[in-house]
């Protein structure tokens, strides 16, 4: 996850300058820290089992779940997800009530 949120980090300091408040900006924050509320999920549910389909794993494999989960939370999470990128960004959008 480090990778990603790092290469993603990079990205954004390559970009234009945006303003904070820009809702492509903030969009693209809720759909990263989805991402990675995902992955930490499928984490916690990989370590509970002692590993995928009930088999201990070995450092490469574990290397290799560790990258497919961040992919695929990744992915879950640019076509909805869980719909939580979606409620932090309007909720970053909204104007704060007086």
């Amino acid at each position: 996850m480090i990778d990603a949120i790092s290469s993603a980090a990079a990205s954004v300091s390559q970009s234009p300058a945006r303003p904070k408040d820009d809702p492509a900006r903030v969009k693209d924050a809720a759909r990263q820290f989805e991402a990675l509320l995902i992955g930490q999920m499928l984490k916690g549910m990989r370590e509970s089992e002692g590993g995928w389909m009930g088999t201990g794993d070995d450092q490469s494999m574990s290397s290799a779940m560790e990258y497919a989960q961040e992919m695929f939370a990744q992915s879950l999470s640019a076509g909805g997800g869980l719909g939580l990128a979606q409620v932090v960004a309007a909720g970053f959008n909204t104007p704060p009530k007086d």
